[in-house]
């Protein structure tokens, strides 16, 4: 099979809706997420996104990147005017009803009552939960980092509270989230669910790596061989 050799001249004369489905594929699988923001009159914005990214665990942040503000950004403006947010995982049935949030509804139309999500507050938190997602991660804004590459944001908030069921954590921390069916992306409109290989070992020079149970311990003798050496 021959491949197929785009260069940049070639990327840059292509469709516009083409070329960013070419290039939104490139990066592979990636999470589905959506943002929950409230701006300063009560009204709640819910946005999908799929640039949820780990920064850091000590202190804990995560991140996603805001598109280009050519057009209004609710969620990017009710971050910065209220100074929280919430990550709320998108699981099989509610897929569909995260990806209408995509849609273009104006400042004053709530997402989660055009699509039937339902919005859920904590006692200690501001921004909005979605009730229907198995992980909710509340936020506090740390910074935005402009990229003058293309004129958009990299939003960083350090993690205040996490909301998630018993049943999807293992006890050594790890967060089965293929058993509360989450899905992912791929390009722009690609949803999917997964399927685990394995856990590996931790990983260790001149060591033989061994797969481990869901709950992280060594799944055989010689597993426990090589966590003990």
């Amino acid at each position: 099979m021959k491949d197929k050799n785009f260069t940049k001249t070639q990327l840059e004369a292509m469709d516009e809706r083409k070329r960013a489905r070419l290039i939104n594929s490139l990066s592979g699988f990636k999470s589905a997420n959506l943002i929950g923001t409230q701006d300063g009159t009560g009204n709640n914005n819910l946005a999908i996104v799929s640039s949820v990214v780990h920064i850091g665990s000590s202190p804990p942040l995560l991140s996603f990147v805001s598109r280009p503000n050519s057009v209004d950004r609710h969620t990017l403006e009710n971050v910065k005017q209220s100074g929280f947010f919430s990550i709320n995982s998108v699981e099989s049935d509610i897929a569909r009803a995260a990806h209408q949030t995509s849609a273009r509804y104006s400042r004053v139309q709530s997402e989660f009552d055009e699509t039937g999500l339902t919005p859920y507050f904590s006692e200690q938190f501001f921004a909005p939960y979605v009730l229907e997602s198995n992980l909710k991660i509340g936020l506090k804004l740390c910074e935005c980092i402009d990229i003058t590459a293309n004129n958009t944001c990299l939003v960083i908030g350090e993690v205040e509270e996490i909301l998630i069921s018993d049943q999807f954590i293992q006890p050594d921390g790890y967060v089965d989230i293929e058993s509360m069916e989450a899905v992912t992306i791929s390009g722009l409109d690609s949803y999917h669910v997964t399927q685990r290989l394995y856990r590996l070992s931790y990983a260790k020079p001149n060591m033989t790596l061994h797969p481990l149970t869901l709950e992280g311990d060594p799944s055989s003798w010689a597993a426990l061989k090589s966590e003990t050496e």
